[in-house]
């Protein structure tokens, strides 16, 4: 029996595009005389398609998809994901459901038990669990149909209460196919494989995994689809961030580590070469899916807005991403001679806009209503915000996209001013720390410079003010991002973090900081996330609220 994985980039709503695409893959798979086809979970409609499951006419059109790509599969077999309707008049009006299609039909269906609810995932805000377990046949062939969160209940602290493959295997499958929707983070592929290679071993089965690829707004899928044969050997796996297909015999599944995709990044840079290559295609697909094509950004001759533009230039193309320069009073020429060759590097076009003339109107116009109070936070902030409206005036006039440069570090303390250089229609680096962008700038740099060594090496600046730096205004970035990844993504509190050896008053300061500035980041763009625990849907803070601040 032939089994093909199709790997593919879908489009939440597009139906149009979703159905061509797969049945593009079912007439290549008729080619190569495959039995089964397999695609991600909910592959008709898009993934995650949120509240679009409240309107009938959307599940309509995925029914309707459902029946139009049925009528491919004659002479092959294939499973696709699609929202159902609960036929039952109790629970959820809809189940995530992996629909058989044999012979022109829907042959089977088989609905998802386990309904993720944490960090990005809402489905019981939407789907009815099943609680009914069959596995399906396919050209003689018995096999435990499961979708996503169904493999996951493997691990030491099991969050659901029954175990789908356990009553799977009460009728003697021969192997596991999971469909599966699986965002990406730095550490997920490591996870996933040792979720997937559990269930095998556990089994004794071989499993087939299709997940899906490319980026949905902020959630960025990164592929990586396997087959695992009963022993627990990675047979091969699918291409990462890109789209795959990928035929196998399952009577010939011996391990190849020559199919290993992951194997391309050096061991001592794997975590930043995958956030770059997830980030390039995060900006790809967001301008591609909303039908845009040319972004913009201020370059301010800093790590961040040189990462970003270099992020940019790649998923873009380097004539359509415009550099703006905006220098002020207390702009230092260097930060201008380095932007200058950076934009040279790329080959990329850049505007300059002196802002200093601008900045004394505004001084003009606000002097007597400042009541003569000395320079401070509101003058850098008037800085901040000419220079987002110039931006934002060129993004209007020309159909740009404003990329958001900020990183994380700056999102999780307030380190930027909103309607300025917290603007944009998409947050690049939103979810990426501080020492990670320099990472990042010397990931870029390994084959021959492209980020000037002078943007890495000196001490970074907003230039608000008269030598400014970020460092009179927060601790060193090493400390910083060491006490926000230990808050922020391990949920580790002030106690813990003092008893770790960090300074009390840092520790105290830093969390207020975070904390008191959730009304910041609640109105920032949308954050391509790249960790396990970003700022936007994944991590819900209330704003007025009093811990730690």
């Amino acid at each position: 029996m032939k089994i093909a994985l199709a790997q593919i980039n879908f489009h939440i709503g597009n139906f149009e595009s979703n159905i061509s695409k797969i049945k593009s893959a079912i007439r290549r798979a008729k080619t190569e005389n495959v039995d089964l086809i397999v695609f991600a979970e909910l592959a008709v409609s898009g993934y995650p398609p949120r509240d679009f499951l409240e309107f009938d006419d959307f599940i309509s059109q995925c029914k309707k998809a459902v029946d139009d790509i049925a009528k491919c599969c004659i002479g092959i077999s294939a499973i696709v994901g699609s929202p159902t309707k609960n036929p039952e008049f109790q629970g959820k009006y809809l189940y995530n459901a992996a629909f058989l299609l044999e012979d022109g039909k829907v042959k089977e269906v088989r609905n998802k038990t386990l309904l993720p609810n944490y960090d990005i995932f809402d489905e019981y805000r939407y789907f009815e669990p099943n609680k009914v377990f069959e596995i399906i046949d396919v050209k003689g062939k018995k096999i435990a149909l499961t979708i996503c969160e169904d493999l996951w209940n493997v691990g030491n602290n099991p969050l659901y209460t029954v175990n789908p493959m356990d009553r799977l295997m009460e009728q003697k499958p021969e192997m596991i196919i999971n469909i599966a929707a699986s965002p990406f983070n730095f550490d997920q592929h490591e996870t996933r494989t040792e979720i997937l290679k559990k269930n095998a071993l556990k089994y004794n089965l071989p499993l087939f995994y299709v997940n899906h690829v490319g980026a949905q707004t902020e959630l960025l899928f990164d592929g990586g689809s396997m087959v695992i044969n009963a022993e627990g050997k990675i047979i091969r796996e699918l291409k990462y961030f890109k789209e795959d297909f990928q035929v196998f015999d399952i009577e010939n599944l011996e391990g190849n580590s020559n199919h290993r995709p992951l194997l391309k990044y050096h061991p001592s840079n794997v975590k930043t070469g995958l956030i770059h290559d997830a980030l390039v295609m995060g900006v790809r697909n967001y301008f591609k899916k909303l039908g845009f094509s040319k972004a913009i950004l201020g370059l301010s001759g800093g790590i961040d807005s040189a990462v970003t533009l270099a992020v940019a230039v790649k998923a873009l193309g380097k004539d359509n991403v415009l550099s703006v320069l905006l220098p002020s009073q207390f702009s230092s020429q260097h930060s201008v001679d380095d932007s200058l060759e950076l934009v040279k590097n790329l080959g990329s076009p850049h505007k300059k806009i002196e802002i200093e003339d601008i900045y004394r109107s505004f001084e003009g116009s606000l002097s007597s209503h400042f009541q003569n109070l000395p320079f401070g936070i509101a003058e850098e902030n008037i800085q901040a915000r000419i220079r987002g409206v110039l931006l934002m005036a060129l993004s209007n006039k020309f159909g740009y996209i404003l990329l958001n440069t900020s990183n994380k570090s700056e999102a999780a303390v307030g380190y930027g001013t909103l309607y300025g250089d917290m603007n944009g229609g998409l947050s690049v680096l939103g979810d990426v720390y501080k020492t990670r962008v320099f990472d990042m700038a010397r990931y870029m740099n390994r084959n021959g410079e492209i980020i000037p060594e002078n943007i890495i090496t000196k001490p970074p600046s907003a230039e608000l003010r008269p030598d400014q730096k970020d460092s009179d205004s927060l601790p060193d970035y090493e400390i910083l991002d060491e006490i926000l990844f230990r808050y922020i993504e391990n949920r580790q509190g002030p106690k813990e973090l003092i008893r770790m050896g960090f300074e009390e008053a840092i520790v105290k300061r830093i969390l207020r900081l975070v904390n008191i500035n959730e009304y910041k980041r609640y109105q920032t763009p949308p954050i391509l996330r790249v960790s396990a625990k970003a700022f936007g849907m994944g991590r819900r803070m209330p704003i007025v609220a009093k811990y730690l601040s």
